[in-house]
């Protein structure tokens, strides 16, 4: 694609790193059959190319208006046109450079600000969990909207953190909204590395990866989550005392893989992001490792548990990671079920935007799990907190961490 950049953008290095992208891609469409918006709306301008189009335009020096903001705004960035496009177009890296700029011309309205305030600063507080406790206490009390975003409270273990000691350690990222919301996947994970013989420990200081802010237009605000982890991480990282950076949201582990990208420009942080992005991997990509020492220690209740596995975007897409959750399930003795035709295909959350464009949102989880539940499936697990609040607003069939699964099945 041909580009010429307008003078305003002449030395801009994010500008710059969006001329490049918008130069790799070819016109062909084939990112149109598998965008779930696209499907949805029939609309070019809801689609991967014409999103293109229209970031190009602005870069070009064309308007920037209300109606480009919302056709970029329905975007679930859920990267599917990524792993479709035979060009290698980084388009989630476009559409959030796009947004930015966009954004920066265009003034949304009051309500709009409002809640997009509340989503990045809210979520990411430290008073997000005596929050959703207080919220659970007056579920009866809330609107029908609430009702359905705030996870019911539970038995769980999530205070049931293993404290045996092991040469082997991994530091582990808690997240945000995890912690407040779905306690027990955090502590399902430590027990499950501690069967398999390792140590999970926590940096207290480090907190959200940044995608929250980042894909809600507040760049800088993402970035600054990124160092905080960064420095939190390292002395660990530095002393040799941890093998990998272990991270169980699926939205989390595609971020913090490309902090080293994020911070390259960074001095102070570019070989240290480097470092971290290099130790990351997904929960799901130890599973080949603890195999052997989980199996002799499954249950035999477990065997013949019908699983439904939704497999998140930014683990099949954003961190191309598939299969290995299901296979692992299978080795463990588990009777496993895919969605039928359609597991490449976004279930709706995509982190904020359930709730920023509810409607898209809801036919994509009615959709996904209308095909999740087609085996009757006795649970649906997923790999990503998000789409675990979402799926579970839809259906009573229990959606949990595939981990809590598999915590729940060991002896």
């Amino acid at each position: 694609m041909q580009i010429q950049l307008s003078p305003e953008f002449h030395g801009d290095r994010e500008a710059a790193e969006a001329e490049a992208i918008l130069r790799s891609c070819v016109h062909c469409g084939f990112c149109t059959a598998t965008c779930p918006t696209y499907q949805l709306e029939g609309n070019e301008l809801d689609g991967p190319r014409g999103r293109i189009y229209l970031i190009k335009q602005v870069f070009e020096g064309g308007e920037a208006s209300r109606s480009t903001q919302r056709h970029l705004d329905r975007c679930l960035t859920c990267r599917n046109c990524e792993t479709t496009c035979p060009s290698g177009v980084r388009y989630g890296r476009l559409v959030d450079i796009g947004r930015q700029v966009v954004d920066a011309r265009v003034q949304r309205p009051v309500a709009e600000r409002a809640i997009r305030w509340v989503l990045k600063e809210g979520l990411t507080s430290p008073l997000v969990g005596p929050a959703v406790r207080l919220g659970q206490l007056l579920r009866p009390a809330l609107p029908g909207v609430l009702k359905k975003k705030l996870p019911k409270r539970t038995a769980g273990r999530a205070a049931d953190w293993p404290r045996t000691e092991h040469a082997r350690k991994v530091m582990l990222l808690q997240g945000c909204v995890q912690p407040a919301m779905l306690p027990n996947i955090n502590a399902a994970t430590a027990r499950v590395l501690d069967a398999a013989g390792l140590q999970t420990l926590v940096a207290a200081e480090a907190g959200c990866c940044g995608a929250l802010r980042t894909h809600l237009g507040d760049a800088e605000g993402g970035l600054a989550d990124m160092r905080r982890n960064v420095d939190a991480w390292w002395p660990a990282i530095e002393a040799g005392a941890v093998e990998c950076i272990v991270v169980n949201a699926s939205g989390c582990g595609a971020v913090v893989k490309e902090y080293g990208e994020a911070l390259a420009h960074e001095p102070a942080y570019a070989e240290r992001a480097a470092r971290i992005s290099a130790l990351a991997k997904d929960l799901s990509e130890l599973l080949p490792e603890l195999l052997p020492a989980l199996k002799d220690r499954m249950s035999p209740q477990a065997a013949g548990r019908r699983i439904a596995v939704h497999t998140p975007c930014t683990l099949q897409h954003a961190q191309r990671l598939r299969g290995g959750v299901e296979a692992a399930l299978v080795m463990l003795g588990f009777d496993v079920t895919a969605p039928a035709g359609d597991g490449h295909l976004c279930c709706g959350s995509a982190g904020a935007y359930s709730v920023l464009q509810p409607g898209i949102a809801t036919t994509l989880r009615d959709r996904k799990l209308s095909s999740l539940g087609s085996q009757e499936p006795d649970v649906i697990v997923s790999a990503n907190v998000g789409c675990i609040l979402h799926l579970q607003s839809g259906t009573a069939v229990p959606v949990q961490h595939w981990v809590e699964v598999l915590d729940q099945a060991l002896a």
